[in-house]
């Protein structure tokens, strides 16, 4: 029954992007930016800042609520562990599991393990803390396959205590601007949600995805309040040829807000869509069957020396781009109609020739000049991207779709969280980069690849 839905669902998608797609006239065809030798600014995070730390394994349980087909959402707790061991990744991780479902459990950080030989035997297995709950209980209606997003922040405003922040929206629906938003206790089996509500005058497919704290020093002067930030890419263009995000802060209009209340956001970043008349502004490079699935706000250092970036996280397509199959079918604009390909090929939306999971790394100068209004929210464009598939244990084939997923930051020991779906089996994995911008450069090590860094692009 499931997949008869989604069967159905991604026939309506591919219906509605191929109409965009023909009338649109845009060119999908682009390849990687050239390398540049731009002189950076001191205060930007950079990718060679990054340090690869290893994986971890994440438990076992049943399937439609438990790690399997997971990765849709992360959220960094700081306290979240007391009893754990001391080392150099205290805390917890809250994460969503199988996306049928979205249930949302607390686990343990192991110390990560870089395994030279790539081997899951290697790595560390993380421990449940809390198990699977359904933390939205009766605010949203049945979804299929929703997006997600999680973040935890410590009290604010009149609150008393830290709160678990959580978005869920469908998949599929293209004129979207109901409640989506809400907060929850940190006990997972007893959660009290609040909410739901939406993000004033935005669509759910530009906000109701990834979940991310803003870095409070920049909040502070930038978006006075609000240390919260929402966003969301719908492939194919649909309202943004880019990722968008949105700064809010629920606290500040009451505790809680009143159900379906419109929360009040400022736009940090908001290129135009596929039906935005010419010339539009996109991200450079795009290609409408990228997957921005995941962000975190950087930051590394104190003072003057402190080192910052927002970054977003994400499976990219490179070469080619079309609406159609994996294997190079491009479907036509009208009759006849060709057979639809033999699985696994038999998948159709927008496909690239490659596809590499990315980060996308942005100044949080120019998000604040959106944000005071002196620039638009469709300038920003990033300063770097950096490749990490170098790392990944699950990668398969290069037009494997999905190499990604959520992301969270551990601010205090500044570490970076990334999701590799499907890599454990259907289980999923957690990646962990130390921000490290005082690092001694040396050459990459011949037997543990390193990721492959760009520069402006």
């Amino acid at each position: 029954m499931r997949q008869d839905i989604k069967i159905t669902i991604a026939c309506t998608a591919g219906i509605f992007l191929l109409i965009l797609y023909v009338f649109s006239g845009i060119n999908v065809s682009w390849g990687d930016a050239p390398q540049t030798s731009e002189k950076q600014p001191a205060h930007r995070i950079q990718p060679g800042d990054l340090v690869y730390q290893g994986a971890f394994r994440l438990p076992d349980g049943p399937d439609e609520f438990a790690w399997g087909w997971s990765g849709e959402a992360l959220a960094y707790r700081p306290n979240g562990d007391p009893k754990g061991p001391a080392d150099s990744h205290p805390g917890s991780l809250f994460g969503t599991g199988h996306n049928w479902n979205q249930h949302v459990s607390e686990i343990s950080i192991p110390k990560p393990v870089l395994s030279k030989t790539k081997s899951l035997d290697d790595l560390p297995t993380a421990k449940t803390i809390q198990p699977f709950a359904n933390i939205r209980g009766t605010l949203f209606r049945d979804m299929e396959q929703p997006r997600a997003g999680l973040a935890y922040l410590p009290k604010q405003g009149k609150q008393t205590r830290g709160k678990l922040y959580f978005c869920f929206a469908p998949h599929l629906d293209e004129i979207a601007t109901k409640p989506s938003h809400g907060w929850c206790e940190t006990t997972l089996q007893t959660p009290a949600p609040k909410g739901p509500w939406k993000i004033a005058h935005q669509k759910n497919y530009a906000t109701t995805d990834y979940l991310l704290p803003i870095d409070p020093l920049w909040a502070k002067t930038h978006t006075p309040g609000k240390r919260l930030a929402t966003g969301r890419y719908r492939d194919g263009g649909q309202i943004a040829m880019g990722p968008a995000l949105f700064a809010i802060a629920p606290w500040q209009q009451g505790n809680p807000p009143k159900p379906n209340a419109s929360l009040k956001a400022t736009c940090l970043l908001a290129y135009d869509s596929i039906t935005h008349p010419k010339p539009r502004k996109q991200l450079k490079n795009y290609h409408h069957s990228d997957g921005w699935s995941g962000a975190a706000w950087l930051s590394a250092g104190a003072g003057k020396q402190q080192k910052t970036a927002t970054i977003f996280v994400g499976t990219k397509g490179v070469g080619k781009c079309w609406y159609g199959y994996g294997n190079g079918l491009v479907w036509p604009e009208e009759p006849p109609f060709p057979a639809v390909p033999d699985a696994p090929n038999d998948d159709r939306g927008w496909w690239s020739t490659q596809f590499k999971a990315q980060l996308l790394f942005y100044d949080p100068e120019d998000l604040a000049k959106v944000a005071s209004g002196k620039i638009k929210p469709n300038e920003p464009q990033p300063y770097a991207t950096m490749d990490i598939d170098a790392v990944l244990l699950g990668l398969k084939s290069k037009r494997q779709g999905a190499h990604v997923g959520a992301a969270a930051f551990d601010r205090q020991r500044a570490l970076l969280y990334i999701v590799e779906p499907r890599a454990d089996g259907d289980k999923s994995l957690i990646h962990v980069w130390k921000i490290s911008p005082a690092r001694k450069k040396t050459s990459p090590s011949k037997k543990t690849p390193s990721p492959t860094t760009k520069g402006n692009e």
